[in-house]
């Protein structure tokens, strides 16, 4: 799977909506890269067959972004018995392809009245996950350049909207109750220690835009949650910590100094 110019095609394809979008998840992590302000480690970053696309919910209702898709060569795979139903825009085979999700925020309670889930939104021509949450992925996005030496298909170097660093870290607190049900909470705590060491640099950039835009976008209720959850993982070594170390193979983490470099750097980012 040539992922680097797989998510190139997808950037391409997505250029006419790029005000509306911004990558998130594992391959935002891995843009972060790209940033002036990175100090890129000698290890790879951690990989991810999908790409998580956030949208806006002023992205114009008579815009076609799954035709640009299957213009790129994308075709919608459709999944589960949820009306509307999950959907996937995938490249290549399958089961081991690149491939694309949209998301959007979750407002209200996300069920009709009749109890009925209401898990997924007809967007702009592509169906988008409702997820809670969200939008703090698409406060104060960054511009990362795509150039091409390392996506050697563009035709030129172009700017995508990468979820900021600092909301990326955030909204892995508000989320971590649900990811630990998924077994996913060991895989966002090395997100947030990789975080960290990408952007050590930026500690102080980062306590300023959580007092001025950050923890303003949030609420005092939300604000006050990201405070507390960022004491308490990291107050002492558990089995998630130790499972964060094993999935960071021949990188010979320890535990504990995963601890605290985040202690250290969440008490100096949210004042505490």
């Amino acid at each position: 799977m040539d992922d680097l110019n797989d998510f190139a095609r997808l950037a391409q394809a997505l250029v006419p909506w790029g005000d509306h979008l911004v990558y998130v998840g594992g391959w935002a992590h891995r843009l972060h890269r790209l940033h002036p302000h990175a100090h890129v480690p000698d290890h790879d970053a951690l990989l991810t067959r999908d790409s998580d696309v956030a949208i806006d919910k002023w992205v114009p209702k008579e815009s076609d972004i799954k035709a640009a898709l299957l213009a790129h060569g994308f075709r919608e795979e459709l999944r589960g018995d949820l009306r509307p139903p999950d959907a996937q825009y995938t490249l290549g085979d399958e089961n081991a392809g690149f491939y694309a999700e949209f998301l959007t925020p979750l407002v209200g309670s996300g069920y009709r009245r009749g109890g009925t889930q209401i898990a997924n939104e007809k967007m702009a021509g592509i169906l988008a996950q409702r997820i809670r949450h969200l939008d703090i992925l698409l406060v104060d996005p960054w511009r990362v350049t795509l150039d091409t030496d390392n996506f050697d298909s563009l035709p030129a170097p172009m700017e995508v909207r990468v979820a900021n660093p600092l909301c990326f870290m955030v909204q892995k607190f508000l989320i971590q109750e649900r990811r630990r049900k998924q077994g996913k909470a060991p895989k966002d705590l090395l997100y947030l220690y990789d975080t960290i060491q990408l952007f050590g640099g930026q500690l102080d950039a980062f306590q300023e835009r959580w007092r001025t835009v950050v923890a303003p976008a949030l609420g005092q209720a939300d604000a006050k949650k990201v405070i507390e959850l960022s004491q308490q993982t990291f107050n002492a070594v558990d089995d998630d910590l130790r499972n964060a170390a094993i999935i960071a193979q021949g990188r010979d983490l320890d535990p504990d100094d995963m601890r605290r470099a985040c202690k250290f750097a969440f008490e100096h980012i949210l004042a505490i």
